[in-house]
């Protein structure tokens, strides 16, 4: 007998590992972790009612909307109502006004919150510091309709406090400056708030950092450049991919407020386009492929910047 087959004889034997079944494990993890589940519970069931449930009605972008029938009723006419959109003489018109707005407010709204919360963490004053928050995130809470109001009283010409530098120009009926004069003052609007995450990620940040880039002669600048920049910089990276789902989102409330009949040719985004077609002119076939469209485009460009961010900088959400 060989001396390979007496070890192998003498090897003892193993017996096989009777892994628990996937519903054993599931009913292990609730047994376990029970009470977090329940209150996550309110949660779940809101989300899934209001974000869920409603999608049943994304068939009707397929279908011959029949009020007697219901969503499912009409009958089934396929991208008709997809192809009747591409065709129409205003798709070019809205989807450049959508795209021209959504890109400028997306990515001055992405770089100014980052500019002041790195200028707001110089501040060594607490007190100082504390009151600068609260002045920039206090418009945050200011309604759309009071920021629009304001708006045409501010930008009136001759009369506003800064139409009065445009003479009888009117701002915000001129559609070369109104998407200028949405995007600016939603960043004023929104940039405090939404710079409050990125201070969040900068009080996280060592302090003997600081100090050992002190004792090495960094400045100011330097200590933003390699200290407060690299340690917000994941945060950048996961915000920026949940803002690439929406950009093709523009807010309807403000947009359709700011409308009048000098800047619609420039304001006609999809939102209000999807309004106008649906509930004013009762095509609710029409407006839901026009919806379904746009929230299409949003995942696609969602899914896209998720994975050129995890291939880059090893940071998603997915």
């Amino acid at each position: 007998m060989s001396t390979n087959t007496i070890s192998a004889a003498s090897r003892p034997v193993q017996e096989p590992i009777n892994k628990p079944s996937p519903f054993a494990r599931i009913a292990d993890h609730f047994r376990r972790y029970w009470e977090l589940w329940l209150l996550t519970l309110p949660a779940l069931v809101f989300v899934g009612l209001f974000a869920y449930v409603p999608m049943w009605g994304i068939q009707l972008a397929f279908r011959e909307f029949d009020p007697d029938k219901g969503l499912t009723g009409g009958d089934f006419v396929g991208f008709k109502y997809f192809n009747k959109f591409f065709r129409s003489p205003l798709f070019g018109e809205i989807m450049t006004n959508t795209v021209r707005i959504s890109l400028w407010t997306l990515v001055m709204g992405f770089i100014f919150p980052i500019i002041l919360a790195l200028l707001i963490n110089q501040i060594h004053s607490a007190r100082v510091k504390g009151f600068v928050q609260t002045i920039t995130y206090m418009p945050h809470f200011i309604s759309i309709v009071v920021i629009v109001s304001m708006l045409n009283i501010f930008l009136a010409p001759n009369t506003g406090i800064i139409g009065q530098f445009f003479g009888d120009e009117s701002l915000m009926g001129s559609t070369g400056a109104i998407t200028a004069v949405y995007w600016i003052s939603e960043v004023w609007q929104h940039c405090g708030w939404n710079a409050i995450i990125y201070l969040a990620a900068l009080s996280s940040v060592d302090t003997s950092l600081y100090e050992a880039a002190k004792l090495d002669g960094a400045g100011r600048l330097q200590l933003i450049r390699y200290v407060d920049f690299p340690a917000i910089l994941p945060t950048c990276g996961v915000l920026l991919i949940l803002n690439m789902g929406s950009v093709l989102n523009v807010g309807f409330d403000k947009i359709f407020l700011m409308q009048n009949t000098l800047n619609l040719p420039a304001t006609e985004v999809i939102s209000t386009y999807v309004y106008k077609i649906g509930m004013i002119n009762f095509q609710f076939s029409y407006s839901t492929a026009i919806g379904l469209f746009n929230t299409v485009v949003n995942f696609v460009f969602l899914v896209a910047a998720n994975a050129i961010s995890k291939r880059v900088s090893n940071a998603s959400i997915f």
